[in-house]
């Protein structure tokens, strides 16, 4: 680091804001969603009560991959790893009572982004909310779902074409909403190392760059747009290294190799969580400790936006107590601790400088490799990326068996008593499927069915041009078109995704 650097400028390896929390902390997230809406919709009144200041909505795997709640793939997935939305109708119960001009939003969805979306800013008219004012940020990170999490539906081609229709209709139309949330996290979770989780997923957001620019889109609406979702893993410094090294990175590439000089398109802003691989059954109270910790390392690295996890995450949905001491950890180190007394606590240590140097040096070696191979797609498509997680996540847990590794409760201090839970955990169960899917039906059967068929037809028109299809999702959803239906109409135009 130079010794003049001071954070809010260049390469802003300090951070991004001159006087960081200072100013201003960081937004406190908790990403909730389980159930159906109504039950979503009451946790996420009681997080806010509570002092949430932004919301985080998770999704069930079949909103994720584009299936209704009564489809039989869906039997058994409905509102198990996060809240079932079939349709417009769904979204107005989740967000009912909630001014979503007051409140940043992310929603951790790829593959049905679009229509995802789309509800959202109809959900936003409904409430009289001019769309300028929206904030919040949309997934829409593709690439990672063919690399680790498996929620693709389309073939790569059609599939970055949608992104960059959102990035086109959002630009224009929401503003302030982020086009993107490029995410390490899912990344590091399937069994990267930090060198990794740095450079796969920059080199994936220079390929949506990439994409966006060759569409017409300019570099500077683009990049003051994109944001970053990063994990925080357990070893303290190393992941404050971490938040530095990509930050830097960042800001040199969109500078050298874009050719931009406008700060806010050089700053990379980060949202974090902390690592939910880093949860154990065992002596699950350990995790509280855990999180802890790598909540204070996020924070010590300058991040922008935290989720920390619930320490019974790792054997089912959270608990409404474990989610408030979740919540109230980040609350401590905003308030108790002094950290927004003081801007990168720890920049100018020997060994955070070191350690920075170290992982930038090895980062940049990765994506050079990445640049040579023609880019994040082609690393995709030839395996490259999945050989190297498979082997990072190989070695790691041969650490672990080998005890080079050390996880307390696992390979130290395990034969001790088992320290049970004593709260009691959420449950999904088929009678709430059913009344999902009974509610779907009823849907089904009420709205203007003529309609839905004139827009579903529409769509599939727009899909086979090279118009952009988010206006066209948009009038599907305000005619309560379900999210398997406008998806059906796409995988007919665009085929599915086979490995």
């Amino acid at each position: 680091m130079e010794r003049n650097e001071k954070a809010g400028e260049f390469p802003y390896t300090r951070g991004i804001y001159p006087n960081m929390y200072k100013d201003r902390i960081w937004t406190i997230r908790q990403y909730s969603g389980y159930g159906n809406a109504e039950e979503t919709n009451r946790r996420y009144k009681y997080l806010i009560k509570n002092g949430q200041t932004g919301l985080s909505v998770a999704f069930d795997l079949p909103t994720q991959i584009g299936y209704d709640s009564d489809n039989i793939i869906s039997a058994g997935e409905v509102g198990r790893v996060g809240v079932a939305i079939d349709s417009l109708k769904d979204m107005e119960i989740l967000f009912d009572g909630i001014d979503l001009d007051k409140f940043s939003v992310s929603m951790t969805i790829n593959a049905t982004a679009s229509i995802i979306l789309a509800m959202y800013i109809a959900i936003a008219e409904k409430q009289n909310i001019p769309l300028v004012r929206l904030s919040g940020t949309i997934q829409n990170d593709i690439l990672k779902e063919y690399l680790v999490r498996g929620t693709y539906i389309f073939p790569i081609k059609p599939s970055m074409r949608i992104m960059c229709d959102i990035f086109k209709y959002s630009l224009k139309e929401i503003p302030k909403f982020n086009i993107i949330s490029v995410s390490g996290y899912h990344i590091r979770e399937a069994g990267t190392n930090a060198v990794q989780e740095i450079a796969f997923t920059i080199a994936n957001a220079i390929t949506y760059i990439h994409e966006a620019l060759n569409k017409g889109m300019k570099i500077d609406d683009l990049g003051k747009r994109f944001s970053f979702f990063f994990a925080v893993h357990s070893n303290f410094f190393e992941e404050i290294a971490k938040f530095r090294v990509a930050r830097r990175l960042w800001a040199k590439i969109m500078k050298e190799r874009f050719d931009t000089s406008e700060d806010k398109s050089m700053m990379m802003r980060i949202h974090a969580q902390t690592g939910g691989a880093t949860l154990t059954i065992q002596q699950p109270y350990n995790n509280v400790i855990r999180v802890s910790l790598q909540a204070l390392s996020a924070v010590c690295g300058g991040i922008q936006s935290l989720h920390t996890n619930s320490y019974d995450e790792a054997i089912g949905l959270p608990s409404e107590e474990s989610v408030m001491l979740s919540m109230r950890t980040q609350q401590i180190i905003a308030n108790e601790i002094g950290i927004n007394k003081v801007i990168d606590p720890l920049g100018g240590s020997y060994y955070i400088e070191k350690l920075t140097d170290e992982l930038e040096e090895k980062a940049e070696a990765y994506i050079r490799k990445i640049d040579e191979m023609g880019g994040a797609i082609k690393a995709v498509e030839n395996g490259f990326y999945l050989k190297e997680i498979y082997d990072s996540a190989y070695k790691f847990q041969c650490d672990i068996e080998k005890n080079k590794k050390i996880i307390v409760g696992i390979n130290l201090h395990n034969n001790e008593v088992k320290n049970k839970l004593t709260t009691r955990l959420y449950k999904t169960n088929n009678k709430e499927e059913r009344t999902q899917v009974k509610k779907l039906q009823r849907l089904k059967r009420e709205r203007n069915n003529d309609e839905v068929i004139s827009n579903l037809n529409a769509l599939k028109q727009v899909a086979r041009s090279d118009k952009n299809i988010m206006p066209c999702i948009i009038s599907c959803v305000k005619s309560y078109a379900t999210i398997g239906e406008i998806c059906n109409i796409l995988r007919d135009v665009f085929g599915v995704y086979e490995k």
